[in-house]
């Protein structure tokens, strides 16, 4: 939260940063002017007469131009003239005030200082703020201290340096005293952050499968599909084995008929889905999904003295989802296998699997992550004792088996966004 209210603040300061005049946009009505050594004040009084505006122009302002412009909207004509003689302008409402760009800075200058000085005799007041959804104490951060802004980006704190305030945790309330301009713009800070933070439905599949299951899916999935968005392991080329992708994508189409192809393949005995959890989780909030066993071990402390540790041999998955403004969900993901390997003096191995991606999904669409293998191979002998072992004969006496079974982990995640005031499945 802390994070959130420090992006919009800076965002704020960043926009107001930004709002300079650079590329101005003209959209007065056409306007023609051809003069020879025109006084600078006429022109400037045709132009008013043109637009309607009232114009006062600064004593300071004199001098002549010749000028032809032809269909350009008067407020670009007078842009033009009072760039060529350095003046400036500022308006206010119906009124257009001329001067030299440095009377006018000293103008503004003035004005600063004038407002800064009424600052510190203007009487302070104090308001309470109730919090629905945000924190009353994230916001201190942002009131108070200055914090890391980015560059060129003046300092965050909103506060004058009179301005305090005050949090309360058990009613949620915010206390801050200040002249009443900030006052009414920590009103509209906490009218834009004080809002229902919205929530993400995450189903998960976890399936356990041979090495053409995915391929098999893919398939179904395609069949009567116009527009078929799905990427997929290939099938086997000639003998050699083809290259797995590690992500696919599927849209909200093919998901609805995910779990009935998942069914069919699972009675076939291509593969099983192991677990599907599913859980609700907030935008931008972390959400952990984690299964497996944990491993004891001796740890040798101090005097001889041992005691008993656990390590973890899991599956972890970490989903960290944001709602994007186009209403797409981008999911942060990362996804450890764990499984229990060779035995050692020190206890037993770990054999790890880790993978980290951002992927964006649709809203109710799914991504599938593969490409984690278990090879397993056994070499089991039986016989006759003593005559197995015959040269020539132990075929008579005795029989030998191999397998090799090679297995894909796939891990479907479908995330959808739950609506405002809709009750979490």
């Amino acid at each position: 939260m802390k994070r959130r209210v420090m992006a919009c603040i800076f965002a704020g300061l960043g926009s107001l940063a930004l709002a300079q005049p650079g590329a101005p946009v003209f959209s007065g009505a056409p306007l023609s002017m051809q003069f020879q050594q025109i006084e600078l004040r006429t022109a400037l009084q045709l132009i008013a007469d043109f637009s309607g505006f009232n114009l006062v122009v600064s004593d300071s302002v004199s001098g002549q131009l010749s000028l032809r412009l032809q269909d350009v909207p008067w407020d670009q004509a007078l842009h033009t003239i009072l760039q060529t003689k350095g003046l400036g302008q500022q308006r206010e409402g119906q009124v257009i005030w001329v001067a030299p760009l440095a009377e006018l800075a000293a103008r503004d200058k003035l004005a600063l200082e004038s407002r800064t000085a009424s600052q510190v005799i203007e009487p302070l007041q104090t308001q309470a703020f109730a919090l629905n959804h945000a924190k009353a104490v994230d916001l201190l951060g942002p009131l108070l201290s200055a914090g890391s802004p980015p560059a060129g980006v003046a300092s965050p704190r909103m506060l004058s340096a009179r301005g305090s305030a005050l949090a309360d945790v058990r009613t949620n309330q915010l206390f801050v005293t200040d002249i009443p301009e900030r006052l009414k713009q920590v009103a509209g800070l906490i009218e834009r952050i004080d809002v229902p933070q919205r929530q993400v439905l995450i189903e998960a599949r976890i399936v356990e499968a041979d090495d053409h299951f995915a391929s098999s899916l893919g398939v179904r999935l395609a069949v009567n599909s116009s527009t078929p968005n799905i990427d997929l392991p290939a099938s086997p080329l000639q003998g050699a084995e083809a290259p797995n992708v590690a992500l696919s994508l599927f849209n909200a189409s093919h998901s609805q008929r995910l779990g009935l192809a998942l069914s069919a393949l699972e009675a076939q005995g291509l593969g099983r889905v192991v677990a599907s959890p599913r859980l609700v989780t907030a935008d931008q909030a972390k959400a952990v999904i984690e299964q497996g066993t944990e491993l004891p071990y001796t740890l040798a402390g101090a005097n001889g003295v041992t005691s008993i540790a656990f390590r973890k041999a899991n599956l972890r998955l970490e989903v960290t989802p944001h709602i994007t403004p186009e209403g797409s969900i981008t999911m942060h993901l990362e996804v450890h296998k764990d499984s229990v390997g060779q035995s050692t003096p020190a206890g037993f191995a770990i054999d790890t699997k880790h993978v980290s991606t951002q992927v964006r999904v649709e809203d109710g669409g799914t991504v599938m992550i593969g490409g984690i293998y278990e090879t397993t191979h056994s070499d089991n002998r039986a016989g006759v004792p003593g005559l197995r072992d015959l040269p020539g004969w132990s075929w008579l006496f005795g029989n030998r088996s191999q397998r090799h079974a090679k297995q894909e982990l796939l891990i479907f995640l479908s995330p959808k966004m739950i609506q405002q005031g809709a009750p979490a499945p």
